[in-house]
């Protein structure tokens, strides 16, 4: 194995990535931000013709990671009725991005995007616990 360059690899990586955030509040404003651009970049490239197909392979595995991890981070014995709407609107999203890659259209995603940035709004105006 070539460990220069893995350690290349890893240096690049490292580079990219969000800096570390101690805020658990912040890290889902991210998250949520980092959602919606890459739903965007994947709805802006997912026609066969004219799209770039890389983006949008590359978007759509990180839009459904990112989902994961928002909907495996949820507290739903805290959360109550919250959790389980914010659940159903990840999961509403990772269908919609499933549907519209089946169909390599982009008929649903912009509606899931519209609901995020929604979220996005009311997060925002959530006072982060210290």
């Amino acid at each position: 194995m070539d460990y220069s360059k893995v350690s290349q690899a890893y240096k690049k990586t490292e580079e990219h990535s969000v800096h570390e955030i101690e805020d658990p509040h912040a890290i889902v404003e991210t998250m949520l931000v980092e959602l919606v651009k890459s739903m965007t970049i994947f709805a802006d490239n997912i026609d066969l013709k004219t799209g770039n197909l890389e983006l949008k392979s590359k978007h759509f595995s990180r839009a459904l990671t990112i989902i994961y991890g928002l909907q495996t981070s949820i507290d739903f014995e805290k959360g109550g009725d919250i959790a389980n709407g914010l659940f159903q609107i990840y999961e509403y999203a990772r269908q919609q991005l499933l549907s519209d890659m089946g169909k390599a259209k982009s008929e649903t995603t912009p509606n899931a995007i519209k609901a995020l940035e929604d979220i996005i709004d009311a997060w925002k105006q959530i006072e982060p616990s210290k």
